[in-house]
C-alpha cells in the first residue's frame, strides 16, 4: 500500500503540470496571434495572390476544356494572353484615355472656381495654392512619402502577380503543404473547404467584373448624353471604384458631379439623376441577377465588413474586403456550423467543387 504522501504529492505534479500547460498554450495562443498581426500585411497580399492564382486557374480550365490546348501549356498560354490583352488595351486606347485624363486635370482649377462660386467661395484655386505653399515643407514630406508608397504599392503588384502564377503553376503542392499544419483526421475536411472557397471566389470575382464593366459603360454613355467633358475617362473611374460596394460609386460620382457643377444646375441635375439611376440599375437588377448563381452577401455584412476591414487592415483591407468575407463565410458555414453545430446550410461555390452538394459529416455521424 503506498504512502497517503505520495498519492498527494503525485496529484500535486500533476496539478501544477496542467496548469503550466495551459498557462504555456495560452502564451502560444496569445503569440502567434500577435505574429499574425505584425505580418498582417504580409497575409493580405499573400491572398491577394491566391484570388489572382483562382481566377489564373479558373481561365486554363476553360481554355482546356474549349480549345486543343494540353493542360499544361494552358496557364502559360492564359498568361501570355491576359498580358496581351493588357498591353493592346494600353496600347490602343492608353493615349485616348491619358489624353482626356489630362483634360480633366487642365480642367480641374476651373471646374473648383466655378463650383465654389456656386457656393459664394471665391477664388478657391488661389485659396488651396495659398495652403499648399504655407504648407510647403509638410506638403514635400508628404509628397516624398506618397512617391514611396507608389513604388512599394507597384513592388507589391509584382510579387502578387509572380506568386499568383506560382500558385496556379501547381495549387497541389502549396494545399499539401498548408494541411501538413493540421491532424491527419481534417484533412479531406480542410480540403474540401478549400475547394468551396476557390469555386466561391471564381464565381463572385466574375460577377464583379461584369457588373464594373456594365456600370463602366453605362457610365461613359450616360456621362456622354449629358455633355460632360472625357465622358470615357469618367466611365472608367466609375467601373473600376464599383468593385468597393457602396464606397466605390460614391468616390466614383465625385469627379463627374464636380464637372456638371462647373458647367451649369441643369447639367449638374442630368449628371445626378444619371448617377442615381445607374447605381439603382446595378443595385437592383445588374448585381442580383448576376451574383443569383454566385455568392450573395447580405447588404449590411458587406458594409460593416468593409469598415472592419478598412480600419484593420487600411486601404488594402477596403479593396479585399467583399473577397476576405466570401472566404470567411464559406469556411464558416462548412467548419464550424456544419461540422461543429451539425446544422444544415448552403453553402455558395459548393455544386461546382469536386465533391458536388456533398454535406460534411456532423457531430452524430462520426
Amino acid at each position: 500500500m503506498r504512502p497517503a504522501w505520495a498519492t498527494f504529492g503525485q496529484d500535486g505534479f500533476h496539478r501544477d503540470w496542467d496548469y503550466t500547460r495551459r498557462v504555456l498554450i495560452t502564451l502560444l495562443v496569445i503569440g502567434l496571434a500577435y505574429f499574425l498581426w505584425l505580418i498582417s500585411d504580409i497575409l493580405l497580399l499573400i491572398f491577394a495572390a491566391i484570388l489572382l492564382a483562382v481566377l489564373l486557374s479558373f481561365l486554363a480550365d476553360l481554355m482546356t476544356r474549349y480549345t486543343p490546348v494540353p493542360r499544361r501549356w494552358s496557364l502559360s498560354v492564359t498568361v501570355v494572353l491576359v498580358a496581351a490583352l493588357v498591353i493592346g488595351f494600353l496600347g490602343l486606347f492608353g493615349a485616348q484615355i491619358g489624353g482626356q485624363i489630362t483634360q480633366v486635370v487642365e480642367k480641374l482649377p476651373e471646374a473648383i472656381n466655378a463650383a465654389a462660386a456656386r457656393l459664394n467661395i471665391s477664388n478657391a484655386t488661389e485659396r488651396i495654392e495659398e495652403a499648399l505653399a504655407s504648407g510647403s515643407g509638410r506638403l514635400l514630406s508628404r509628397l516624398a512619402g506618397l512617391g514611396s508608397s507608389v513604388v512599394g504599392a507597384l513592388a507589391n503588384l509584382v510579387l502578387v502577380v509572380v506568386a499568383a502564377i506560382y500558385l496556379a503553376a501547381d495549387p497541389t503542392l502549396y494545399r499539401r503543404g498548408a494541411i501538413q499544419l493540421l491532424p491527419p483526421s481534417q484533412h479531406d475536411r480542410i480540403l474540401d473547404a478549400m475547394d468551396v472557397s476557390g469555386n466561391a471566389l471564381r464565381l463572385w470575382f466574375g460577377g464583379q467584373l461584369v457588373t464594373m464593366t456594365l456600370v463602366g459603360v453605362a457610365s461613359a454613355l450616360a456621362y456622354w448624353w449629358v455633355g460632360l467633358p472625357s465622358p470615357v475617362a469618367l466611365g472608367i473611374i466609375a467601373g473600376v471604384t464599383n468593385f468597393v460596394p457602396y464606397l466605390g460609386p460614391i468616390m466614383g460620382a465625385i469627379p463627374a458631379m464636380v464637372f456638371a457643377l462647373a458647367t451649369d444646375l441643369t447639367t449638374a441635375m442630368w449628371t445626378l439623376v444619371a448617377v442615381v439611376a445607374i447605381q439603382q440599375l446595378e443595385g437592383n437588377v445588374i448585381t442580383p441577377f448576376i451574383q443569383q448563381r454566385a455568392v450573395s452577401l447580405p447588404p449590411a455584412v458587406v458594409l460593416f465588413a468593409i469598415v472592419v476591414f478598412g480600419l484593420v487592415f487600411g486601404l488594402l483591407g477596403v479593396f479585399l474586403a467583399v473577397p476576405l468575407t466570401v472566404t470567411l463565410m464559406i469556411l464558416v458555414k462548412k467548419l464550424w456550423v456544419r461540422q461543429v453545430l451539425g446544422e444544415e446550410t448552403t453553402v455558395p461555390g459548393e455544386a461546382d467543387s469536386p465533391g458536388g452538394r456533398r454535406r460534411g459529416p456532423t457531430p452524430t455521424e462520426e
